[in-house]
């Protein structure tokens, strides 16, 4: 799969063996070339868009993580919001805290 998706242009190749789940990432212009060439070869999609990647990350503990937290489920449960992007790396302890 990682040489199909970088044969077509792909400019990066992610693995998650947990979820048994891959993440190719491709420049925007590219992302129909990269989907309709591994359509082509019978390789299942589960989604495929156009995303938002920072470029650096803030690392937040304690208070300032739980705050953000907080506000990115108020944004992503607002009926007139689409997509909420950040830029934000907090501990995995803090995040299961917090569900």
């Amino acid at each position: 799969l990682m040489s199909d998706a970088l044969d077509a242009g792909a400019e990066d190749f992610k693995s998650d063996p947990e979820e048994e789940n891959y993440e190719i990432i491709t420049a925007p212009e590219d992302l129909n070339k990269v989907k309709e060439f591994l359509e082509k070869k019978k390789i299942p999609l589960n989604l495929a868009e156009v995303t938002l990647l920072p470029k650096n990350y803030i690392k937040l503990e304690g208070r300032d993580a739980e705050k953000m937290l907080k506000l990115m489920e108020a944004l992503e449960e607002h009926d007139d919001v689409q997509n909420v992007y950040a830029n934000f790396d907090i501990p995995d302890e803090i995040i299961s805290k917090t569900e």
